[in-house]
């Protein structure tokens, strides 16, 4: 985007075009052009419009919000369809969660921004593709390749929603990482609305039962169930159209729990000797093991996409290198474990995706610490280690994809 916003410093309405595009995206661009085209007029008057703290909330244009609403309602019935077509829940759910949740973001920007057709079909056949496998797996509960297919069904729909994200420019690395961005933006913009739905739910069943009208169930059933359907759009377009309203909160968060995490990990790791717990021969705990592994690395790589664009280093900076050293100690705690396990009782489906994951999240980890501490040494800059984070994405979706289409095949269906 930077060569086309300074290629239209002559063009009001094709900055303006631009600009509405991708607003967030338009802003990091422009940002980090703007000293290249500092003391043109168009220059000067974006940096103004960018730069400027409204008090006021934009809510986006009339046909953004008709698309949300029948986006939102679409995805509201999808939800709905055990109910409407007598579908089993246990059936329908593990397998579309991902496509009620994620596939309708990713529809919404594939119209805002206005994706080639060639772009559109590979994004529609993926899902399609996607959608047709899950639901065509046999129907067996206690199939270990069937559960993993369903677990990591919304990291490849993740994917998706990336491409289209950053208008299937793939090896634009700053866009991945305005990707992160959005992503910790959205999650926040959800928890509020998730937070302001649950209080109105309660006001509005209290209120019904004071007058003797008992509208719990089917509020929950059907409103609450069209809400939440909704919310991951909404919570996008909001952040879209407002990205002043929460771009602020996720580095204050990171700089509040980076430190914490790092404590209570260390503690964490002492008091494993001490309970004489291990993950070496306790199955359920190796898992809540992985579990926390997974939370701190996202910890870690949101902190730094986050605060990738602030030029000096400070005690945030090494508190996240201190925190990806002590996980990567973690990581090989873990992955030892799994090893152990995998020489003791031979390979299965959920060890084999366990030992992938874990080996690339710390190939991952390395990578990262590496960067950080170079960071920290003043060798290199934060927003490189963001680009480290993002280069490496692919090599996770390549890496669900296969415990997605070829495990189930691979183990027999178990």
């Amino acid at each position: 985007m930077k060569e086309e916003i300074k290629s239209s410093l002559d063009s009001p309405a094709e900055l303006e075009r631009l600009y509405r595009k991708n607003k967030s995206a338009f802003q990091q661009n422009f940002t980090e052009l703007y000293s290249q085209i500092q003391g043109q007029p168009a220059a000067e008057f974006w940096h103004e419009r960018l730069n400027y703290e409204s008090d006021s909330v934009s809510w986006g244009t009339t046909s953004e919000w008709r698309f949300v609403i029948v986006a939102g309602l679409i995805a509201g019935f999808l939800a709905k369809f055990p109910a409407i077509f007598s579908i089993e829940e246990e059936f329908f759910y593990p397998r579309n969660m991902g496509f009620i949740g994620i596939s309708f973001v990713t529809a919404y920007f594939v119209w805002k921004n206005r994706l080639s057709g060639k772009k559109l079909g590979w994004i529609a056949g993926m899902t399609a593709v996607a959608m047709i496998y899950i639901n065509f797996l046999p129907d067996d509960p206690n199939s270990d390749t069937l559960t993993l297919a369903s677990m990591h069904l919304p990291l490849l729909l993740w994917a998706v929603l990336g491409f289209s994200f950053v208008e299937g420019k793939m090896d634009f690395l700053p866009g991945r990482l305005e990707f992160l961005r959005f992503n910790g933006d959205a999650v926040i913009m959800g928890a509020v609305l998730f937070l302001s739905g649950l209080l109105l739910s309660g006001i509005t069943i209290g209120l019904f039962d004071l007058i003797g009208i008992k509208i719990g169930e089917f509020y929950m059933e059907w409103i609450a169930v069209f809400g939440l359907a909704a919310a991951p759009l909404i919570a996008s377009h909001l952040t879209q159209t407002n990205p002043q309203l929460v771009n602020k909160v996720p580095p204050i968060i990171a700089k509040i729990f980076s430190p914490l995490v790092l404590v209570m990990l260390l503690i964490y790791l002492g008091a494993i000797v001490y309970s004489g717990k291990d993950p070496y021969n306790d199955r359920e705990f190796l898992l809540l093991f992985n579990m926390l592994l997974i939370g701190v690395i996202a910890l870690i790589f949101f902190s730094v996409a986050e605060s990738s664009e602030q030029g000096k280093i400070d005690w945030s900076t090494r508190i996240l290198a201190a925190l990806s050293l002590v996980t990567v100690i973690v990581n090989l705690i873990a992955l030892s474990a799994i090893v152990f396990r995998i020489a003791e009782w031979g390979f299965t489906p959920n060890r084999t995706a366990v030992l992938g994951i874990n080996i690339l999240m710390l190939v991952h980890l390395i990578l990262v610490s590496r960067n950080l501490l170079s960071t920290v040494r003043g060798k290199t800059k934060l927003g490189e280690v963001g680009i480290i984070i993002v280069r490496y994405l692919p090599v996770y979706f390549i890496w669900t994809a296969i415990v997605i289409f070829i495990f189930p095949f691979l183990f027999g269906f178990d």
